[in-house]
C-alpha cells in the first residue's frame, strides 16, 4: 500500500499530462478533415497531385515514427528527463511549418512541392512531439490503475482537442463562402476550373482570397494553442526514471529490442486488430467533408456536423472508461467500435436529411470515443506483458508506441491517397457546386461500405488478442513481485557491500 501511495498521481499532474495530447489531435483533426478539401477547392491543386501530397505526407509521417523512436532510445537522461527535451525543442518549428501548410504561395510552378515539403516537415516535427509524449505514459507511474486513469484523462482532452480543431478550423473557415461552379455546362469539362477563371476571374479571386485568409487565421489560432499546451505539459509533468526500469535491468540495443518487440505475440495481435478499425475511421475522417458538401448537399453545415460528432465523442469518454473497468477492455472493443456500423450504413442509405444526419453524427461520436480511448489504454498492458517475458530488457517503450503509430499512419496514407485518386478517376470537378454521380457514389463507398468492412475485419482479428482481464490482473501482480524482488536484491547487495567496507 505504501508503494502504491507513492506511485499515485495528483489530479493536477494527470491534467497537465492530458493537456499535452491536445496539440497532436487539434492539428491532426484540422488536417484530417480539411486538408483534402483545402487542396482541391482552395489551393486548386489537381486531384491527382493532391493524392500524391496526402499519400507521401502520411507515408513519411509513418516512417518518421520508428526513426524518432530509435533516436529517443539512444537519448541520455537529462535534468528534464529523456523524453521532455524532444517535446519542447520541436514545438516552435512544428508550429511554423503547420502555418505554412495553410498558406497559398503566389507561384505558378512549385506549388505542389511547397505543400509536400511543409506537410512532410510538419509531420516529422509533430512526431518528435507525439512519440515521446506517448511513451511518457510508462514514465509517470508504475501502477496500472494510475496509468489507466491518466490515459482516460488524456483521451478526454485529446477528444476535446479534436473538438477544438474541428470548431476552430470549421467555424472560422465556415464564415466565408468559397466560390464554386454553378453552371451545369462546366460539369463534365476536363478543364472546368480553368474555364471558370477565364470567365469570372475578378469575383472569384476576391472570394477565394477571403477563404485563404480564413484558413491562415485558423492556423494561427491552432498554432498558439499548440505552444500553450506544450508549456503546460513541461511545467506540470516530471518523468520518473524508476517508473519504467527495474534496478537490475541491463540495456539492450535498439535493433535487438525491435526484434524482441516484433516477436511479441500480444503486440502483433493488438496491432492487427486496431490497424483495420483505425483505418476505417481514418478513411471516414478524410472524406467526410467532401461527402457532406457534395453527396448530402450540406455545403454550409458540414463543419457543424463534424463538431456534433466530436462533442458526442468527448462527452462519452468517461462512460467508456467506466465500461472497460467494469466489463473489461476486450468487451469494450467489441461493443464500442461495432456500434458505429449501423450508423455508417444509415448515413449512406437514407435520403439526405439534415435532422437525421445530426442524429447519426451524435450516435457515431459514441463509437469514435471508444476508438480513441481503447488502443492507448491497452498498449501499456502489452508493454507490461513484454516486461514479464523479458525482465532483463528495458527502454523499449518508444518502440512499442512508435511502431503502432507507424503501421496505422502508413496504411492510412495509402488509403487516403487511393481514395483521393479514385475521386480523380470518378471525374471530380475542382470547385464545383455539385459533382457527377460517379463521384457521389465513390464518396458513399469511402465513408460507408469500405469503413464498415475494415471495422468488421479488425474485430475478427481482435479475437486473437490474448490479454483479457484475468491475465492483466495476473501480469500486474507478477510485475509487482518482480520489482519487489529486484529492489530487495539491490538493497541486500548494498547492505553486504556496506558491511564489507
Amino acid at each position: 500500500r505504501l508503494q502504491e501511495s507513492r506511485e499515485r498521481l495528483s489530479v493536477c499532474s494527470k491534467l497537465c499530462y492530458a493537456v499535452g495530447g491536445a496539440p497532436y489531435q487539434i492539428t491532426g483533426c484540422a488536417l484530417g478533415f480539411f486538408l483534402q478539401i483545402y487542396l482541391l477547392d482552395v489551393a486548386q491543386v489537381d486531384a491527382f497531385y493532391a493524392s500524391i501530397i496526402l499519400f507521401v505526407g502520411r507515408a513519411w509521417d509513418a516512417i518518421t515514427d520508428p526513426m524518432v523512436g530509435f533516436f529517443i532510445s539512444k537519448s541520455s537522461w537529462t535534468c528534464f528527463g529523456r523524453l521532455m527535451p524532444w517535446i519542447i525543442f520541436s514545438t516552435p518549428f512544428a508550429v511554423t511549418s503547420y502555418i505554412l501548410i495553410w498558406f497559398v504561395p503566389d507561384i505558378s510552378r512549385g506549388q505542389v512541392m511547397w505543400y509536400l515539403v511543409f506537410y512532410c516537415m510538419f509531420q516529422t516535427l509533430v512526431t518528435c512531439f507525439h512519440v515521446p509524449y506517448s511513451a511518457l505514459t510508462m514514465f509517470i507511474s508504475r501502477e496500472q490503475s494510475e496509468r489507466d486513469s491518466a490515459t482516460a484523462y488524456r483521451m478526454t482532452v485529446e477528444v476535446l482537442g479534436t473538438v477544438l480543431g474541428t470548431a476552430i478550423q470549421g467555424q472560422i473557415v465556415g464564415k466565408v463562402d468559397t466560390p464554386c461552379i454553378e453552371s451545369p455546362f462546366f460539369i463534365g469539362m476536363t478543364n472546368s476550373s480553368v474555364a471558370l477563371e477565364e470567365l469570372n476571374m475578378t469575383h472569384d479571386t476576391g472570394s477565394l482570397t477571403d477563404t485563404r485568409n480564413a484558413y491562415m487565421i485558423a492556423a494561427g489560432v491552432i498554432g498558439g494553442l499548440y505552444i500553450l499546451c506544450a508549456l503546460i505539459l513541461w511545467a506540470g509533468v516530471r518523468e520518473k526514471r524508476e517508473s519504467s526500469e527495474l534496478q537490475s535491468d541491463e540495456p539492450v540495443s535498439f535493433f535487438q529490442g525491435l526484434r524482441l518487440v516484433m516477436n511479441h505475440g500480444a503486440y502483433i495481435k493488438l496491432i492487427a486488430g486496431f490497424l483495420f478499425t483505425s483505418l476505417g475511421f481514418m478513411l471516414l475522417e478524410g472524406n467526410f467533408a467532401l461527402f457532406c458538401t457534395y453527396t448530402l448537399g450540406f455545403r454550409n453545415e458540414f463543419q457543424n456536423i463534424l463538431l456534433a460528432i466530436m462533442l458526442s465523442a468527448t462527452l462519452t469518454i468517461p462512460f467508456w472508461q467506466w465500461f472497460l473497468t467494469r466489463f473489461g477492455k476486450k468487451m469494450a472493443v467489441y461493443v464500442g467500435i461495432s456500434s458505429a456500423i449501423p450508423f455508417l450504413i444509415m448515413v449512406a442509405v437514407l435520403d439526405s436529411n439534415l435532422v437525421v444526419t445530426y442524429i447519426v453524427a451524435v450516435a457515431a461520436g459514441i463509437s469514435v470515443a471508444a476508438a480513441f480511448l481503447l488502443p492507448w489504454s491497452m498498449l501499456p498492458d502489452v508493454v507490461d506483458d513484454f516486461k514479464l517475458q523479458h525482465p532483463s530488457s528495458h527502454g523499449h517503450e518508444a518502440i512499442f508506441f512508435s511502431f503502432y503509430v507507424f503501421f496505422t499512419k502508413f496504411t492510412s496514407g495509402v488509403s487516403l491517397g487511393i481514395s483521393t485518386l479514385s475521386l480523380d478517376f470518378a471525374g471530380y470537378q475542382t470547385r464545383g457546386c455539385s459533382q457527377p454521380s460517379a463521384v457521389n457514389f465513390t464518396l458513399k463507398m469511402l465513408v460507408s461500405a469500405v469503413p464498415v468492412a475494415l471495422i468488421l475485419l479488425g474485430l475478427l482479428l481482435f479475437k486473437l488478442y490474448p490479454i483479457d482481464e484475468e491475465k492483466r490482473r495476473k501480469n500486474k501482480k507478477a510485475l509487482q513481485d518482480l520489482r519487489q524482488e529486484s529492489n530487495s536484491s539491490s538493497e541486500s547487495d548494498n547492505t553486504e557491500l556496506a558491511s564489507i567496507v
